[in-house]
């Protein structure tokens, strides 16, 4: 692989040119992420099941100056998967990163949890980051990057009984690695996540009151993450900025985990 040509080191946090497909990018950090990556330079593609509230994100991203298209997708269903990287691709010309974000958990106790409930866990959040993935990597050209959104839920534990969302992010982390191994050296496209702590969303908003609260004490910085935090994380491994990263999970969570 041949060496990178540098750049004045904040051409490298730009995006210019670039094609980003969000999927999640209907609410919370879908949209922080939409937003950032337009804001760097990209066109952005997005994916989720409320295509209404996609259209709010699109004209977000529309305001900055970028290209938008809001695609109806549950990437449970590899053919949904298939068909936003498709669409994007036809529309929009290339893909060049993805930011797995598409996600949903539950808070159930494991001798009380459904074969159901488990399973519906790992379609979207571990099966639907693979079929994105495997979608997109077949049209990425070398330079391209795939951003799994996991969490410190996939390296330690946060109190609540979430067997089915930690198992699935545990198993995030270990398929971002494996991508990694696979498609850095062989297609030049680097594979990380991130493994985000306390950020407001609609998840947490589903926590038990007092809860963040509690497990703020375990938090380093003394405080819940500001979206915009995150989404520069994002920005950073999505651009050349981060041409040296690959198969690494970075978490986001003010040293949650390792207080």
């Amino acid at each position: 692989m041949s060496e990178p040509t540098l750049s004045p080191v904040l051409d490298a946090f730009r995006l210019d040119g670039r094609v980003a497909v969000v999927t999640g990018a209907s609410s919370g950090l879908g949209v922080a992420f939409a937003e950032a990556l337009a804001q760097a330079g990209a066109d952005v593609a997005l994916g989720a099941r409320r295509v209404d509230r996609l259209e709010e994100t699109k004209a977000l991203v529309e305001a900055t100056g970028r290209r938008a298209i809001a695609v109806a997708t549950d990437v449970a269903r590899p053919e949904d998967a298939q068909n936003l990287i498709d669409t994007t691709v036809r529309e929009l010309g290339r893909v060049d990163i993805l930011v797995n974000n598409a996600g949903m958990g539950t808070a159930v106790p494991a001798t009380r949890e459904t074969p159901e409930q488990f399973r519906t866990v790992l379609d979207v959040n571990l099966h639907g980051a693979y079929w994105m993935a495997q979608a997109a990597g077949r049209v990425m050209e070398p330079g391209s990057s795939i951003i799994n959104i996991s969490s410190v839920l996939g390296i330690t534990t946060a109190g609540l009984p979430q067997a089915a969302y930690a198992a699935s992010k545990a198993g995030l982390n270990g398929l971002t690695r494996d991508l990694a191994q696979q498609w850095t050296s062989r297609k030049g496209i680097r594979v990380n996540s991130i493994a985000p702590g306390f950020f407001a969303s609609e998840m947490t908003d589903q926590y038990p009151p007092d809860y963040l609260e509690l497990q703020r004490a375990r938090i380093l910085a003394g405080r819940t993450g500001d979206p915009r935090e995150l989404a520069a994380a994002v920005v950073f491994l999505a651009g050349p900025g981060a041409g040296y990263i690959t198969g690494q999970t970075l978490p986001v969570d003010g040293g949650l985990t390792i207080a």
